[in-house]
């Protein structure tokens, strides 16, 4: 199912700030060095996270699924002077392109890389947090927010990536397993009373939850 027509898509895109060069060149690399480069936020997308960081101007910034840091590269824009963003990937071997863009950004001082499953990493966490970007393994969206939940400041701020799942979420019939995760996580969210919740019909979806 396509979300958006790809006219109005396209017209966003153009009449967005233009990407930076730095993130062209590691959207370049990531297409032509690493799996599934799709995942990657792409322009449009981390316009929006710079632009929502840069309103919260948060101190500490916690990213679940840092991929090769193209979204990680965005939400350090808004980060305080001295601010932290920890980000979390499983897949350890991105490191090396991880490494080379937050260098080229001069943002290697305001990030802590963790590497491994993002539960067990986020347990042995004693932190506070300003703002979340969730978007990894999506069956553990529910366990990744109510393990954090403790973990966020008055006010905090959390982006959920992928919340429409290509459409699928909305169609009727028997849902897929992955959609049902999904659909799940979107239930959770518009009834948590810890929450204000609105979901963002951009690219695959995009939901901002404020904590009350």
């Amino acid at each position: 199912m396509q979300i958006i027509n790809s006219d109005i898509e396209k017209y966003a895109d153009q009449m967005s700030t233009p990407v930076d060069k730095i993130l062209l060149e590691l959207e370049k690399e990531t297409y032509q060095k690493v799996l599934q480069p799709n995942m990657l936020s792409g322009n449009y997308q981390g316009q929006l996270l710079s632009i929502i960081s840069k309103i919260k101007s948060p101190d500490t910034i916690l990213e679940i699924g840092t991929y090769t840091g193209y979204s990680t590269i965005c939400i350090a824009q808004g980060l305080k002077k001295n601010g932290i963003i920890h980000t979390v990937e499983i897949n350890e071997e991105l490191k090396p392109i991880q490494d080379k863009y937050f260098k080229k950004c001069n943002i290697t001082q305001c990030i802590n890389q963790h590497f491994g499953h993002a539960l067990d990493v986020l347990s042995e966490f004693d932190k506070t947090f300003d703002l979340i970007f969730i978007d990894a393994d999506k069956k553990n969206y529910i366990n990744y927010l109510e393990l954090t939940y403790p973990m966020l400041s008055s006010g905090a701020l959390i982006v959920s990536d992928n919340v429409l799942w290509k459409g699928k979420v909305a169609e009727s019939g028997q849902p897929d397993k992955m959609t049902r995760y999904i659909h799940e996580f979107n239930q959770y969210l518009a009834n948590h009373t810890g929450f204000s919740t609105v979901l963002l019909p951009v690219r695959d979806g995009l939901s901002l939850s404020v904590k009350n």
